[in-house]
């Protein structure tokens, strides 16, 4: 008791060793980490969510040659029927893989999902159509979507784990942005990919196999992908210093429904946005090439603001910048959405497309981070993909079908504005429940 008492009494050199291990922490991980193996987790996480968001892109397309019907309204809620069929898997893949993760490493858990995924790219891009197998197709393509979620639902949490542990205690909000960086850059791959197909070949092309070549383009990476991830260094158990918490404190469970509720707000908004294609199309009578350059402006636009919002949180901590951000994304959502309807032009699409991608960017920049840097390592990526996981297959799957259903049911193209309004305003509620966790910005820890 005496030896505890002066441990914790002596103030000055007990926060002095802190602020030591500390810098010898962040220089140890800074030394350990090359700029390629960053380059190789984010560069695998982009290319499965380019395959993954492809699909959305080309529902209209893959509609018509899988899911053929007596109106195009029809083929399109089946194509984007299957499109959710993908989500369903996630959480199964979240807890297969993630644990996999924690327990025997990142690296294996990054190389196995990414594999899989390969096998569903390749796969969707070398099915029949319906015309010459029969409902063979439609069944091989649903199979397919299956391995894709259940890949993906795996790749989010050891990914966001190894960037939060490599990274320096004083950038961990901008390492962990690029886990949504990432997907956001592959949004704007699979778009400008989609209007250079749109510019070079017909619709009639485009319908019966122009969009196969987005897949091929993906899966011929894969190769390279799995070459370089093979390369990681690996982050559990083989002598890091630990950056973040080592046991889970008594918000832990809170921590946990807070970032599920966040992350359901960021995956309506972000799917909503990523139905513009659709949208543009289906709903304001655009060209393709029109709705496909929205598609990158969005993109661009959350990829770069992702890596603001990140870099802010690390200066300002993570709570009031996905606050304000949450916030001004609730109050634009109406006015962007009833400009884009209204004037019906592209250029109306197109700044609409920017701001909400920038609101969105920078509330979700911080956030991965936000809930891995509270958890303890044992649990951490299994953790984090599985709520991740569980969001997104209940609300991202359903997304693009409710707002498509809900404008043919109420005739009203503001639906998806509503939509993505609610939503964002039970994200700010959550952000505003989390306790701040940024080094720079958190309060005191209690003592040992």
């Amino acid at each position: 008791m005496r030896a505890r008492c002066t441990t914790e009494g002596d103030g000055a050199p007990l926060r002095a060793q802190r602020m030591k291990n500390n810098l010898s922490q962040e220089a140890g991980t800074t030394r350990v980490l090359a700029a390629r193996h960053i380059a190789a987790v984010v560069a695998g996480n982009a290319l499965e969510f380019y395959d993954f968001l492809a699909y959305a892109f080309f529902a209209v397309q893959i509609g018509r040659c899988f899911f053929p019907a007596q109106s195009p309204s029809s083929s399109l809620l089946l194509s984007l029927a299957t499109f959710g069929a993908g989500f369903l898997t996630r959480p199964l893949g979240g807890v297969v893989i993630g644990m996999m993760a924690d327990r025997r490493g990142r690296r294996p858990a990054m190389m196995l999902s990414f594999t899989l995924m390969g096998i569903g790219m390749l796969g969707l891009a070398v099915t029949p159509p319906f015309h010459a197998i029969g409902i063979a197709a439609p069944l091989i393509v649903l199979t397919l979507r299956l391995l894709q979620g259940f890949a993906l639902g795996g790749e989010v949490g050891p990914t966001t784990a190894f960037l939060v542990e490599a990274a320096p205690a004083s950038r961990r909000g901008l390492y962990g942005s690029l886990q949504f960086m990432t997907q956001n850059l592959a949004q704007f791959a699979a778009g400008l990919v989609g209007i250079v197909l749109a510019a070079t070949v017909s619709a009639r092309a485009l319908d019966a196999w122009g969009w196969r070549i987005a897949f091929l383009i993906g899966a011929s990476v894969v190769p390279l992908g799995l070459a370089i991830r093979r390369s990681l260094p690996e982050t559990l158990n083989a002598g890091w210093l630990e950056p973040v918490a080592q046991h889970a404190g008594p918000g832990y469970r809170r921590i946990v429904v807070l970032g599920f509720l966040m992350l359901v707000s960021a995956t309506i908004a972000s799917y909503v946005q990523v139905d513009l294609t659709t949208y543009a199309q289906a709903t304001l009578g655009l060209n393709p090439q029109v709705a496909f350059l929205a598609t990158m402006v969005n993109g661009l636009s959350l990829a770069c603001c992702n890596a603001v919002g990140g870099w802010l949180s690390d200066k300002f901590g993570r709570k009031p910048i996905m606050a304000s951000a949450t916030g001004l994304l609730a109050v634009c959502s109406y006015p962007a959405f009833f400009l884009m309807v209204r004037l019906g032009t592209p250029a109306a699409l197109y700044i609409g497309s920017a701001v909400l991608g920038a609101l969105l960017g920078i509330a979700t920049g911080p956030l991965l981070t936000a809930i891995t840097e509270a958890l303890p390592a044992r649990i951490r990526a299994g953790t984090v993909a599985v709520v991740y996981a569980l969001a997104i297959s209940v609300f991202g799957g359903s997304t693009q079908f409710v707002i498509t259903w809900l404008i043919g049911a109420t005739g009203n193209p503001l639906a998806p504005a509503w939509y993505m309004l609610g939503a964002a305003v039970v994200g700010l509620g959550a952000v505003l429940g989390l306790r701040e966790s940024a080094p720079r910005a958190a309060p005191a820890p209690l003592a040992a």
